[in-house]
């Protein structure tokens, strides 16, 4: 997809509410994002982002609701969101963090639950991206962590690359009671054939019952080089392959904003997704659009 060549986003279905199932904001006068430093691209997302700028593009859009996901891993960022959320508006959910691997997590995850907007907590993440270990989250000690998410009722995103999606799939098979949810479609490269490591990973991913993934994050990738400007084919095939191993019921929408604005805006974002699921029934789109989500992260 390109700005120029993205397709024009269609209204809402009448009484069906869309949600976004993955946004960040952050706030560089109060607490620094390190990850931003990371590379020389990043720069133009070295700024403040923040409700009050999603707030009307998602009106716009139609987005009635989001859920906002963590994107440092300190111990200060969950209870803002949370503060977030207890207030008026859009976040009806939130994606935070605690250290999976101390002994004291279900107590860390109790008390998340006492901040203000503490009963919107709807999952736990933590950036499996930064860990040197590929079969981070099969560790014994990470497995602990994730049975405390489980007991707490909450869900727990998967953000890493394809190299991550081994041990995604074997901490899956582990806690069959525990939610999980697969960020970006597991990240692959949207610029070329889907191809390994990922895509048996995925497909392992996807045969368990307990697991969903967001269409999210590929959904503002350019296509390759020289391919015709608005062509979607370059994401398309990932989305077929997502939704005939996940189906419309585990599969739900994320804009990723603000780091979705690097390729495209928030409403582009939401119009590939619309022009992908065009072919699906009005039950189908609001599975993807709203039912996967609300029933995923238990949102109000």
């Amino acid at each position: 997809m390109t700005a120029a060549g993205a397709p024009a986003p269609d209204p809402p279905a009448a009484g069906v509410p869309v949600i976004d199932s993955h946004q960040h904001f952050w706030d560089l006068s109060a607490h620094d994002q390190p990850w931003l430093a990371s590379d020389p691209a990043l720069a133009p997302l070295l700024r403040n982002f923040t409700l009050a700028d999603l707030a009307p593009l998602a009106a716009a859009a139609g987005v009635t609701a989001s859920v906002v996901v963590q994107s440092v891993h300190e111990s200060w960022e969950t209870p803002e969101l949370l503060a977030l959320a207890a207030g008026p508006g859009l976040v009806a959910g939130v994606v935070g963090w605690v250290d999976l691997t101390a002994p004291d997590a279900t107590d860390a995850l109790a008390r998340l639950r006492e901040f203000p907007g503490g009963d919107r907590l709807s999952g736990i993440r933590h950036p499996v991206l930064i860990e040197p270990d590929p079969d981070w989250l099969a560790r014994p000690d990470v497995l602990r962590g994730l049975a405390a998410v489980a007991g707490a009722g909450l869900a727990y995103d998967v953000v890493g690359e394809p190299r991550h999606l081994p041990a995604a799939v074997t901490a899956a098979r582990r806690l069959p009671e525990l939610r999980f949810v697969l960020d970006h479609l597991g990240n692959p490269d949207a610029g070329a054939e889907p191809g390994e490591p990922w895509a048996s990973a995925f497909t392992q991913f996807a045969a368990l019952e307990n697991t969903t993934a967001k269409l999210s994050g590929i959904l503002g990738a350019p296509p390759p080089p020289g391919a015709t400007p608005g062509t979607l084919d370059h994401v398309r095939r990932y989305y077929d392959l997502a939704l005939h191993d996940f189906g419309p019921n585990r599969l739900m929408f994320g804009s990723d904003w603000p780091p979705c604005t690097l390729d495209a805006t928030y409403a582009q974002v939401l119009a590939t997704a619309r022009a992908l699921t065009a072919g699906l029934s009005s039950t189908e789109q609001a599975a993807i659009f709203s039912g996967t989500a609300r029933r995923t992260y238990q949102l109000p």
